[in-house]
């Protein structure tokens, strides 16, 4: 036996879409229904688990052995399930995600979506949703089921003979997309990634409980406090209703098109009174900070740690991890100074001390602890490392902008000053001599790296922090005339893109290759791993110029064609480009012994021992790969009791 193809029918009370599949196996509920399996790419068998029946011998010692190679969609979902059935520890090294695998070649991240993309013939079957609430969730008692909390299989045999039927089905349809994908298979030194990132998500991260649960409690006490406030101020039965709320404020003499956040903050500038009053309680009740304690609540395990919050290749385009569960890529910052003496008044229901303390209230205190309720094991601190600038620094490494390489050599250069500088031809030092133009250098920074203009400064607002739009093409002018090298980059990809898949013909950039394949635009990194964009095309854009377009998951979240251009894919190639270099920063950290809980765009938290140096983390995060060489990278961090901003 050299591999295992697997796929599973499992029954939980938790909801696995809130808790995560390490919550839902956790709970005492949880058990699996049917194991569906093919050895060796041979006929698919399900094996009755619910009425008795078990699986051979040799099927249960494959899945243990580590030299057996699994094979699932969702790989994780299966291997944690079946750690928790045969109560010992399931490695991820021997498993191969079909999911990832598919990622990797810019398909969907579904299995009824990959098969429609490829066509199989083998279609994932669509009755499955509906089995799947039959038999593996709660049902609602009532006099029809006979009072009830549960489907089993005696309730409806031939519903259950389907259940089985869509259990095979899945394990072919698998099958069948690995066959059609193995010409491109994903690198062996990916599949470590993924390994490595699997024990990252099964270790977890530990979660101050007391403080999630505690936060919620302060959320529904503020959230009644303003809301009462605001029906006293307004006479209405719920000012939380938009119609109603418009109305009001149309009553009061303000014009009122939307109840946004951007609107709501516009009208404040001329409402007064009861209006602007009622505006600044409309603010604090749409805080969503308690959502993440919630989620906090709800995937929590048993041993106080959440578990599966990182989604390896969760970026379509370019291979980088996503946030799941709680969402860790997208938390709030912090800026209240005393973050533990805040947390301890949370934590004792000192609410109506918050509010006295913190000027901002209750709901902005709360969304500024999100951070805080990570939490390392005890005995432990956390120390957290990130690198610095490292979009700007890749981007000008790989387009040769020698001016800002010079500039990186120093860790603690100020881009956004030299930026600056480079822009208006004259000193600029934060808080100091022209410090008034490091801003207009940050705004221009982070919007025209990739082909931004006068949109993309305004969306990064430029208007709200006082450029005026006529100061705001000349400054996108002056960014490209200082980065000549990095606009020339942009359109070199844009050639080699349309050239590869125009002509059919390899090309080389800077080190990145462009070739075209099966139907397939690929982009290699220096680092060895390639980008797909599926069925690619050159097509004339709207100002009749050729244009690269290919299939994949656009803005709407479906199955598409996405028109793209070179600074757009010079995007994509930085960002993975980053990627890489975290990657191989976990790599070198795990192997020196420290234990990684999470990552969070170009950051780790590293749960370490008291003794453990911050120095030493950024060493090891500093160092250059081979395939990097040259790169003048750097990272810096800090320590802490609990996760926060520096």
């Amino acid at each position: 036996m050299k591999q295992l193809n697997i796929d599973i029918e499992t029954y939980s009370e938790a909801d696995l879409s809130k808790c995560g599949v390490y919550k839902y196996c956790d709970d005492p509920s949880f058990e699996i229904l049917l194991l569906g399996v093919s050895v060796d790419k041979g006929p698919v068998v399900t094996y009755d688990l619910k009425q008795g029946e078990s699986p051979p011998e040799e099927i249960i010692e494959g899945i243990k052995d580590p030299k057996v190679l699994k094979y699932a969609f969702n790989a994780q979902f299966e291997r944690v399930c079946l750690s928790k059935l045969m109560g010992v520890y399931l490695a991820p090294d021997s498993w191969r995600c079909t999911m990832v695998a598919s990622l990797y070649l810019g398909l969907p991240g579904s299995l009824a979506g990959v098969g429609t993309v490829l066509g199989l013939s083998k279609q994932k079957l669509e009755t499955g949703k509906e089995l799947i609430k039959y038999f593996s969730t709660p049902v609602k008692p009532t006099k029809a089921n006979g009072m009830r909390s549960r489907n089993l299989p005696e309730h409806d045999l031939e519903r259950w003979e389907l259940y089985k039927q869509y259990n095979i089905r899945d394990v072919e349809t698998e099958l069948e997309i690995s066959e059609r994908i193995e010409r491109f298979p994903v690198p062996e030194f990916v599949w470590k990634e993924y390994a490595r990132d699997q024990k990252i998500n099964d270790r977890g991260v530990a979660i101050d409980i007391d403080l999630a649960r505690k936060a919620i409690v302060g959320d529904e006490t503020s959230r009644a406090k303003y809301l009462k406030k605001a029906q006293e101020l307004t006479g209405l039965e719920n000012p939380n209703s938009p119609v109603q709320l418009k109305e009001w404020l149309t009553e009061q003499g303000l014009e009122v098109n939307s109840l946004a956040k951007a609107d709501v903050a516009a009208l404040m500038e001329t409402a007064t009174g009861d209006a602007l009053e009622v505006l600044q309680l409309r603010q604090l009740l749409s805080k969503s900070s308690v959502k993440k304690y919630t989620a906090m609540v709800n995937c929590c395990c048993s041993d106080g740690r959440a578990h599966g919050l990182l989604q390896f290749y969760g970026a379509n385009r370019t291979g980088r991890w996503a946030g799941r569960l709680i969402q860790v890529q997208n938390l709030p910052q912090n800026h209240i100074p005393d973050l533990s003496v805040a947390r301890e008044l949370v934590k004792n229901e000192c609410f109506d001390a918050i509010e006295v303390l913190y000027e901002n209230g209750i709901a902005d205190t709360l969304s500024q602890l999100i951070r805080t309720a990570f939490i390392p094991k005890e005995g432990c601190k956390f120390i957290v490392a990130d690198y610095h600038s490292i979009e700007a620094v890749c981007l000008a490494f790989l387009a040769g902008e020698n001016w800002r390489n010079e500039l990186f050599k120093d860790p603690k250069a100020d881009i956004y000053c030299a930026s600056a500088e480079a822009m208006f031809h004259c000193k600029v030092v934060k808080n100091g001599e022209n410090g008034h133009l490091r801003q207009k250098g940050k705004i221009a920074e982070l919007a025209l790296g990739y082909g931004g203009a006068s949109g993309a400064l305004i969306s990064m607002g430029a208007l709200d922090q006082g450029l005026t739009e006529e100061e705001l093409q000349p400054l996108v002018d002056m960014w490209r005339k200082s980065n000549p090298n990095i606009v020339k980059f942009w359109w070199n990809i844009d050639a080699a893109v349309i050239k590869a898949v125009k002509d059919k013909t390899p090309v080389t950039l800077n080190g990145i290759g462009f070739e075209y394949a099966s139907g397939i635009l690929f982009i290699r990194l220096p680092s060895g791993r390639r980008l797909a964009y599926v069925k690619p095309r050159v097509e004339q854009n709207v100002y009749g110029r050729d244009s690269i377009t290919y299939e994949g998951i656009g803005a709407s979240k479906r199955w598409e064609r996405i028109e793209s251009y070179g600074p757009k894919v010079c995007e994509n190639i930085i960002q993975a480009y980053a990627r890489d270099l975290l990657a191989a920063a976990i790599e070198r950290l795990e192997s020196a012994g420290y234990s990684i809980v999470m990552t969070v765009h170009d950051e780790c938290v590293i749960e370490a021992p008291m003794e453990a140096s911050v120095e030493e983390v950024c060493r090891i995060m500093s160092i250059t790969p081979e395939w990097a060489k040259g790169l003048n990278v750097s990272a810096a961090g800090y320590e802490c009791p609990f996760y926060q901003k520096d």
